[in-house]
């Protein structure tokens, strides 16, 4: 049986901590007990840990050898803020599918009260990663970074840098090539302005599209990830 796998709060020598609600998770809903093994991620490696006391804010573990650690492509999400529900779905579904980090964005299209509220969003956001990256056995969470402003987001730079756009009709997203240093962007609900999309064009940006029928960007994030994702591998 799968060992079930967290990502351990404090690590000293052969020890590791989980505390508050990673532990009271662990304690109270999985109901573990002293001698349970599961897999702990420390900031060097995996390692299989051994229960060896536990309370409802604090489960401590006996770590063991190390485990082969899980394969990432380095694809970085560039993700215009969006409904939070809707957003924090699509947060979740990329942990899984293996976003390397996320980079919320400010864009035009942005609801003026979801972009101010949106930096006080992003704790909520890093715990949704990290549950998401237990529940499926990465390594380590993606990096969700503060929002920033769509300026601050055409001028990253990576060895490929992909932006979704609804005005693109000839070139499809599986037809570029993504690389290990992959930066992929998607538009808020209602998709960027075409002011937007010349600011994308004349920073280098190979615009593409997902096909003709137009997806909410909660669905346009997780297709689009997954398909990067697939033809890397």
């Amino acid at each position: 049986m799968t060992r079930r796998r967290f990502v351990a709060d404090e690590v000293s020598a052969n020890r590791a901590v989980l505390t508050g609600d990673h532990a009271a998770h662990l304690a109270r809903v999985l109901r573990a007990r002293v001698g349970q093994e599961f897999d702990i991620t420390t900031p060097a490696a995996v390692r299989r840990g051994r229960i060896t006391s536990i309370t409802n804010d604090r489960v401590e573990f006996e770590l063991a050898g190390e485990l082969p650690a899980t394969s990432l492509t380095n694809i970085t999400l560039v993700l215009a803020i969006f409904k939070f529900d809707r957003m924090e779905w699509a947060i979740e579904k990329c942990t899984e599918l293996g976003a390397a980090s996320i980079i919320p964005v400010i864009a035009q299209r942005t609801v003026a009260h979801l972009a101010a509220a949106a930096v006080k969003r992003r704790e909520r956001w890093q715990r949704l990663a990290l549950q998401a990256s237990e529940q499926s056995r990465r390594t380590t969470p993606p990096e969700i970074s503060e929002p920033i402003k769509l300026k601050d987001a055409v001028a990253l730079t990576a060895s490929t840098r992909i932006v979704l756009s609804e005005a693109e009709t000839i070139t499809m997203l599986r037809d570029v090539p993504p690389s290990h240093d992959t930066l992929l962007a998607i538009g808020p609900e209602g998709g960027w302005t075409e002011a937007e999309q010349k600011q994308f064009h004349d920073s280098g940006w190979t615009a593409a599209s997902l096909g003709p029928t137009i997806l909410r960007a909660e669905t346009a994030a997780i297709a689009a990830l997954a398909i990067a994702v697939s033809a890397l591998q």
